[in-house]
């Protein structure tokens, strides 16, 4: 159950995608990359994460970047991903749009990363009337060492 109201036709899919097919369009943070492994290390038998967020059309990371190098070092070789149709109108690349969807598409696909966090995913309520956090639209995934 998602806490915002959007659009059925959003999310395309949820599932454990080959982490070799998903493209990242930012660089991270290694200190805060390397806290998260430490933190995922403390689990025993499995964890619980939230997925990563992709444009259905061609795996490019949405949000979700620590999270998904995270456990690409762990050793995860599928990653859960939820699929968006990230063209739509009720997703935006944050409030002011500095950079636009094809700039980031292309950055993923042309391997020309961003810079960390260059850009804020947002996503239309339907039910509040106000942009929220793009991650609201992941799914929690349990995940087996």
């Amino acid at each position: 159950m998602s806490s915002i109201s959007y659009s059925k036709n959003l999310i395309s899919g949820v599932e454990l995608v080959d982490s070799n097919l998903i493209l990242p369009h930012e660089k991270v943070i290694n200190k805060k990359t390397t806290l998260l492994i430490d933190y995922l290390n403390t689990f025993n038998e499995s964890i619980i994460i939230s997925s990563i967020l992709c444009c259905s059309k061609n795996m490019v990371i949405i949000d979700g970047h620590h999270r998904f190098f995270a456990l690409k070092k762990i050793g995860f070789k599928k990653i859960p991903v939820t699929k968006l149709d990230y063209f739509s109108t009720e997703i935006k690349t944050d409030l002011n749009e500095k950079y636009s969807k094809k700039d980031i598409i292309c950055s993923g696909i042309n391997k020309e990363f961003l810079e960390p966090k260059s850009t804020n995913h947002i996503v239309y309520c339907k039910k509040s009337k106000n942009w929220e956090p793009v991650i609201l639209l992941s799914s929690l995934f349990n995940l087996k060492f």
